[in-house]
């Protein structure tokens, strides 16, 4: 099997998992929400003008992150739907950097120094 073919397998793997599979619901029931939408509108909006004020110098970046972030927060508060699909990204974005990580691992060889957790991303040794 060529690596091409074996890159195609693993695909197929993580398009069939269980963190996929629980993104793909939480994204859809996100996407028929009209309030979760409404509030990813008014989020986007917020965001765009803490981007003008951070350009006009009314703010700095660091204020600007901490607003963003805080106005992320306050979004997923009010909605489960929205936090439903956070939480599923986070899972699956984690499944995806644990497959990377092992990926790197094997391209680079044992990692020296490691002092992390291996449980998170599949492990260095």
């Amino acid at each position: 099997m060529t690596i091409i073919e074996k890159a195609h397998e693993l695909g197929e793997m993580i398009k069939a998992s269980k963190e996929m599979e629980a993104l793909s619901v939480a994204e859809k029931a996100q996407q028929e929400d009209g309030d979760a939408q409404q509030l990813i509108a008014d989020f986007n909006i917020k965001r765009l003008n803490l981007a003008r004020e951070i350009q006009s110098g009314k703010i700095t970046e660091e204020e600007a992150i901490k607003k963003n972030n805080d106005a992320f927060s306050e979004m997923v508060e009010k909605s489960q739907v929205i936090s439903d699909y956070v939480e599923a990204k986070k899972k699956f974005d984690n499944l995806v950097n644990s497959v990377n990580s092992v990926i790197n691992v094997y391209i680079m060889g044992e990692q020296q120094g490691c002092k992390h957790d291996c449980s998170t991303c599949g492990g260095c040794h």
